[in-house]
């Protein structure tokens, strides 16, 4: 079991941080975009669906890294975290409410570093050994 929670940390970090490179990366791209035509500087859709392929790697991890621990604040901490970065996500693909487009960085950064809290403390040899 300690292997399958080391990886599904590393798979969550590894998304977790592309995820952030893809989100900082973005403005840059199409700012170059916008100066080189006049038009459609908006993010093309398969762009904007690798936002949402993230989302489901990371809900994975995270999804079997909490059935690892038994820490209750890290599963809250896990989820709230992922539901967080899924409502900006959304609402940066709809624009349901105003916010800051950078506010993504937040829950993001949140779940990698959980994920490396997961890794380094609550490292097990059996089922449910991280606790309180």
């Amino acid at each position: 079991m300690k292997n399958i929670s080391y990886s599904l940390d590393n798979v969550g970090i590894v998304a977790s941080s592309l995820c952030m490179i893809h989100c900082i990366g973005t403005p840059f791209l199409f700012i170059a975009k916008a100066c080189t035509s006049s038009c459609c500087s908006e993010a093309p859709l398969w762009w904007q669906t690798i936002d949402y392929l993230f989302l489901i790697i990371s809900f994975v991890a995270i999804y079997f890294v909490t059935k690892k621990t038994s820490l209750i604040w890290i599963k809250i901490a896990f989820w709230a975290s992922w539901f967080i970065l899924f409502i900006t996500i959304l609402n940066h693909t709809f624009t349901i409410f105003e916010a800051p487009k950078n506010f993504i960085y937040i829950p993001a950064a949140a779940i990698i570093i959980l994920h490396f809290y997961n890794l380094r403390f609550c490292e097990c040899s059996e089922d449910g050994c991280c606790v309180d």
